[in-house]
């Protein structure tokens, strides 16, 4: 059992079952909160539960303390003497281990029992280990370490012990690293890991000592060389003196040619300085003149721009008004035409219904003609007996099929009602989940203000711009909601949102170069169609007379805003006309603002409701608030808004509950009603039977004399009479109303094609004005960019001509000078060394500068100054300490090669063994995905693991049955609270498969689930815990009355905790 800790068997198929290792039960001591306790623990699966406080999770602490975890390794105290209960010296735990089957640990010493007992003091703490009849047995730790190798209990595995705060922590744990530490301790891939790693260690300590023998080694050699080196040095040192005196006389030269060549190279760099100074001083003015031109019709379009920017502001406003008013109109007109076409379809059936009642009449005419007269009262008797029989049997089956109709209905109802139930449902759950978004969304603004206006992209769009700041001509301001706060609190927010609009999210620039600059960061920051406006900054505040407002007694957008930045209130004014939108508090104050009372410079109404009313000539529009529009972004405060969507994701959810039940009590009578239903139908097939057989008897009767009665004819031609007449009356409503219609449609369609009309007309009119003006601005960006080259290569030609031409000729004349006298010097000392022709004669020094010459030069000197005085033995001497040397070094060098292929052997072996350890993780991670996912399934879950060894990360992918986005949740912190829990024990069940343990024990595992997840996680558990075969210690503080009973299930009530 010790040697087989990883298992792959999955959990279909019943473990093999031992009774080795199984704690029979625990007994405390003043140990934490328990004066005296003693558990009795089942062999399968155990529960334990309580109130908070009573005691459970110290049962776990003290399985812990008992099998040699440290204080620190339990996390709930940072010594043993932490665990006394206060008021008390001392504390006592003691463990029963069952010891009996194949798998015992010496049984013959210890029997069918093994006894743990940890006693702690102040000052220490002792282990005892007793045999069945608590004779002592061992007390060293070695000896309790044995025992807990053999029955493979590492209490320090959250898979063998998982305690409160691990359960916590892992429950919690969003970080993928965390997870793959979790894995990697709990399926023993790091104990493995472990001691390959230290035995690579320990190679590589050896690897390091022979090394150091071989680099012990290099001395030697080296001295082997240097001897080497003397014998022949004592053979070259003549040599050497002679070539000390030739590179004397030949230095001595070398520095007056040295001088020759830079004299020659400083007459040329003096020439060629000199040929570029008329060059350089012709592109400098050339380049003056260009930039004179280029700022003179800068100047002109910036007077064209400016003149033309007045003229077309005006034209772009009227142009969106009109066309919101086209789109109306076009609406109407079309839902008039959809009602026209319905009552022609109507009035067509009408008249089709007529046609085919006046051919009835005409059938029963010729009909009538044919019967005769003969023997009709006999006829009438016989038909009469039969007619009765048939409408007996008729009325039977009628009543059957009534009953059958009446049951059908009930059943299409039935279904129909579950099918709206199930889709209230779904909207339901759709709405708990905007609810969910929209609270994140809100915790977001209240950490970061700007992320209410553009979310993470304004964010990254505000540090592109600070990135490319020194391109910008002015800093942009944005977003434009950012710089703006309420007047006297959060009332008018909504109304305020809904007038301003997309302005909220719109950021200023002072010129279309930087519109351009800022649009190309916000594609590095992803930030697609980011609203721009293109405002002069340098404009002071707007100064606003009261009678250019609207003269009422409500606010306006403007007056209850607040903004410390000049140029944003200044774009709300030009751009959003905030000054003009009128802010009132319901529906029907707002038509009379809009619609009554008249009242000049008054633009638009909103309400708080988000109703939009605005009249354009004799045309009155209303517009519905936009439901998509995101509310609050202007608020002070968001708390108020989280208190809300919080009840309205509790009502939602009770909503949902109340539907769930509703369906199951309609499902439950659905299935009634069509056992009733076969029931009807087996009687009506009989009755239809017996009426076919009547009606074929009376049937031969009527072929036989061929006659039927008169009265019935008139009677049904006078039916169809009375019928016709009320379908023509009908006929003639339909006409006047469709009469109607079309006159109205006539209206909408001549008030469409006007419209269409006059905003064709305005664009045309407006089309030359823009072109014009963006024509205007790209002309002026071309300019701006051709003066800003132009200056740069003038101010690069001043600068060649300052810095690298004439300094340049200057310091190059002085240097020559300073040559010339070096030469002369240089030369006096050469001649008193040696003439020049004899350094002619012995090849001159081509090839050499007298640095390497001086180089040379000093190494010969010191090498023979160095080789004459250190050489006293003779060359003989120096030969036979050579060989000597040698032979002990190659000895070295032959045990030294031994010890290496060792090391190699071992290397080779630990590789071996390191893609075995890698072959083996890789199937772990399949085995953990395979069982994950068939755990979820359950619960009608399939989700994926990601493992990567390389990275060291473990990532869990859910996906949710109800999610019809058909989208994966890649973070179980996206999840809900028992979602999340369930996946997470999902996660720990398909661990445990990869883990042997006696037992195991989980603390509080159950935490975060709702009922319904609870109820399916303990399902799982229990039946993963038996098919399993260890024993199972799970304590928790919720109810467990839910989980089924079972002999070889024992649950515990932990006494309540005394105050």
């Amino acid at each position: 059992m010790a040697d087989s800790r990883v298992s792959s068997r999955s959990i279909p198929i019943l473990h093999r079952r031992s009774s080795a290792g199984i704690i029979k039960n625990v007994r405390m001591e003043n140990f934490m909160c328990h004066s005296h306790l003693q558990i009795e623990l089942g062999e399968w699966v155990n529960f334990i539960t309580g109130q908070n406080g009573s005691g459970k999770s110290a049962i776990l602490t003290a399985l812990c303390v008992a099998f040699g975890c440290r204080a620190k390794g339990t996390q709930r105290a940072s010594t043993l003497k932490d665990f006394i209960k206060t008021g008390c010296s001392y504390a006592v735990v003691c463990v029963e281990i069952k010891n009996e089957g194949e798998d015992a640990f010496k049984p013959e010493i210890y029997g069918d029992t093994i006894i743990l007992e940890r006693r702690i003091t102040e000052s220490t703490g002792t282990t005892v280990l007793k045999d069945h009849q608590g004779r002592k047995v061992a007390s060293r730790k070695d000896d309790l370490r044995e025992i807990v190798e053999h029955f493979n209990i590492d209490v320090e595995n959250p898979c063998v012990i998982m305690s409160q705060d691990k359960s916590r922590e892992f429950l919690h744990s969003g970080n993928d690293k965390d997870k793959f530490k979790f894995f990697y301790k709990a399926s023993l891939l790091q104990q493995v890991n472990d001691l390959l790693q230290n035995i690579d260690e320990h190679l590589k300590s050896a690897n390091a000592l022979v090394h150091e023998l071989e680099e012990s080694i290099k001395p030697m050699l080296k001295e082997l060389d240097e001897l080497q080196g003397k014998i022949k040095n004592m053979e070259h040192v003549e040599e050497i003196s002679q070539r000390v005196q030739q590179l004397k006389k030949k230095l001595a030269w070398s520095w007056v040619y040295d001088v020759d060549k830079q004299l020659e190279e400083q007459r040329t760099k003096i020439g060629r300085l000199k040929d570029r100074i008329p060059a350089c001083q012709a592109k400098i003015d050339y380049q003056l003149s260009v930039v004179e031109e280029l700022m003179e019709r800068i100047s002109k379009k910036k007077a064209q721009i400016a003149c033309m920017m007045e003229n077309t502001s005006e034209v772009r406003r009227m142009k969106d008004e009109l066309q919101q008013t086209l789109s109306l109109a076009t609406k109407e007109k079309l839902e008039l035409e959809e009602e026209y076409g319905r009552k022609g379809n109507q009035l067509q059936k009408m008249v089709k219904h007529v046609s085919f009642l006046e051919q009835q009449i005409q059938d029963i005419h010729e009909q009538h003609v044919k019967n005769t007269q003969a023997e009709e009262s006999e006829i009438e008797e016989k038909l009469k007996g039969l007619q009765c029989e048939v409408d007996a049997t008729a009325s039977s089956l009628a009543s059957l099929k009534e009953e059958e109709s009446a049951l059908l209905e009930s059943l299409n109802e039935g279904s129909s009602e579950i099918r709206k139930i199930a889709d209230e449902i779904e909207d339901f759950e759709r709405k708990r989940r905007e609810i969910e978004h929209s609270i994140r969304e809100i915790n977001q603004h209240q950490i970061n203000k700007v992320t209410a206006f553009g979310g993470d992209k304004v964010i990254n769009l505000l540090r592109a711009i600070e990135r490319h700041q020194e391109r910008f001509k002015k800093p942009p301001i944005g977003p434009i909601g950012a710089h703006l706060t309420l007047v006297n609190g959060d009332t008018w927010a909504f109304a305020v949102e809904n007038a301003i609009g997309r302005l909220l999210n719109t950021f200023i620039v002072a010129n279309h170069k930087d519109a351009l600059v800022l649009r190309g960061c916000a594609r590095e920051a992803s930030y697609g169609h980011v609203p721009i406006v293109i405002y002069d900054f340098a404009r002071p505040r707007l100064d606003i007379r009261p009678h250019m407002l609207p003269q009422t007694n409500h606010p306006t957008t403007l007056s209850v805003l607040h903004t410390e930045n000049h140029i944003v209130y200044n774009v709300l004014v030009d751009m959003g006309d905030a000054e003009r939108q009128v802010l009132v508090r319901d529906y029907d104050i707002g038509k009379a603002v809009a619609f009554e009372q008249r009242i000049q410079n008054l633009k638009e109404v909103h309400t708080l409701d988000g109703y939009k009313m605005f009249s354009r000539g004799s045309v009155q529009t209303i517009l519905p608030p936009n439901r998509k529009l995101r509310r609050g972004r202007l608020c002070s405060s968001f708390d108020g808004q989280i208190n809300d969507l919080q009840r309205d994701a509790s009502h939602v959810n009770e909503e949902a509950q109340q539907r769930r039940r509703r369906k199951r009590d309609v499902e439950g009578r659905l299935q009634d009603l069509q056992d009733d239903l076969q029931s009807v139908k087996r009687r009506r097939l009989n009755a239809e039977r017996n009426l076919m057989s009547k009606k074929l008897a009376l049937q031969d009767v009527k072929n036989a004399y061929g006659a039927e009665a008169n009265a019935s004819s008139a009677s049904n031609v006078d039916e169809l009479h009375q019928e016709i007449s009320k379908v023509h009356e009908e006929v003639q409503e339909k006409k006047m109303l469709l009469e109607k219609l079309q006159v109205r449609m006539n209206e909408a369609e001549a008030k469409a094609n006007k419209l269409k009309v006059s905003f064709e007309n305005l664009c045309e009119s407006a089309k030359g004005e823009i072109d014009a003006f963006d024509k205007a601005e790209n002309d002026l960006i071309k300019l701006e960019q051709a003066l800003h080259d132009e200056e740069a290569k003038k101010a690069h030609y001043e600068v060649i001509m300052n810095n690298k031409v004439l300094s340049l000729i200057k310091e190059a004349e002085a240097h020559y000078q300073e040559l010339e006298k070096n030469r002369l010097e240089s030369c006096r000392k050469a001649s008193i060394i040696c003439p020049e022709s004899e350094i002619e004669a012995l090849g001159g020094c081509e090839g050499s500068n007298p640095e390497q010459l001086s180089a040379q030069l000093t190494r010969l000197n010191q090498r023979l100054q160095h080789e004459s005085q250190r050489y006293s033995e003779s060359i003989d001497d120096l030969r036979m300490l050579y060989e000597k040397k040698e032979r002990k070094i190659s000895k070295k060098k032959k045990i030294y090669k031994g010890f290496r292929e060792k090391l190699h052997a071992c290397e080779t072996a630990l590789g071996l063994r390191r893609e075995k350890f890698d072959r083996n993780a890789s199937y772990l991670k399949r085995q953990l995905t395979w069982q994950f996912n068939r755990h979820l399934g359950k619960k009608g879950i399939s989700g994926n693991i990601k493992l990567s060894y390389e990275e060291k990360t473990l990532s869990v992918e859910v996906k949710m049955p109800q999610d019809a986005s058909s989208s994966t949740v890649r973070d179980t912190r996206g999840l809900s609270g028992g979602e999340r829990s369930f996946s997470t024990l999902c996660f720990a069940l398909a661990l445990h498969e990869l883990t042997e343990a006696p037992f195991r024990a989980m603390d509080e595992f159950d935490v975060f689930m709702d009922a319904v997840s609870r109820k399916i996680s303990l399902d799982t558990l229990v039946d993963f815990a038996l098919a399993l075969g260890s024993q199972w210690i799970l304590i928790t503080p919720h109810d467990i009355s839910m989980v089924k009973q079972g002999e070889r299930i024992k649950k515990q009530q932990m006494a309540a905790p005394r105050s």
